[in-house]
């Protein structure tokens, strides 16, 4: 269901496609069942050029000890949040290992059904007190201090990741320490849940 109310408050419990800004608003925040080829080993989380692709659906959820939200709880700016992918289940990680491009930090799909650990939470950073669905946010990482980001120089090529490469013109995902432009994003589509 594509967003048609800027005007509304992003919910828990809501499935939303997000896409980053620096690069045009143009690649996605996606995960898939393959593990990095190096750092930690975990699942890959890029930026992919197509939305319309289920990949890049991530369910939000209440951080990692706190109690469960009731759906349709409009997320307030400043609040901790789960990021989970909806197709595998694996939260939105990360920790101090350097990403395979850039050398910031890695990101990746972390834990089981949903369940995981500490670093799997983050802030919505955002300007106002609730987090509208129109709006450019940041996401700051609670254990790392880093903020998740991308860049549209930082790409999976031929050149740097194989000709059968299976995240070829995919973007990195990064934790930056920067809070700058390559950190921001916005909900551009998803399933919406309202009280």
């Amino acid at each position: 269901m594509i967003i048609h109310s800027p005007d509304k408050p992003v919910t828990c419990g809501s499935a939303i496609k997000l896409t980053h800004i620096e690069s045009g608003a143009k690649h996605y925040l996606s995960s898939e069942n393959k593990n990095l080829g190096s750092g930690s080993g975990q699942q890959i989380v890029t930026w992919i050029p197509t939305k319309s692709q289920t990949s890049a659906l991530w369910w939000l959820q209440e951080s990692n000890d706190a109690d469960t939200c009731k759906p349709g709880t409009p997320i307030r700016c400043g609040e901790k949040i789960r990021l989970t992918h909806l197709e595998t289940k694996r939260n939105l990680h990360t920790h101090g290992i350097p990403s395979p491009l850039s050398k910031q930090q890695e990101i990746s799909g972390f834990g089981e059904d949903g369940k995981g650990d500490t670093g799997d939470d983050w802030i919505v950073e955002c300007s106002t007190k609730l987090w509208m669905r129109d709006q450019q946010v940041r996401f700051f990482h609670v254990d790392t201090q880093k903020y998740l980001a991308g860049s549209a120089n930082v790409k999976f090529t031929a050149q740097n990741c194989g000709h059968n490469c299976p995240i070829l013109h995919h973007l990195e995902a990064f934790g930056r320490k920067q809070k700058d432009d390559y950190s921001f994003v916005k909900v551009e589509m998803g399933v919406l849940l309202s009280q």
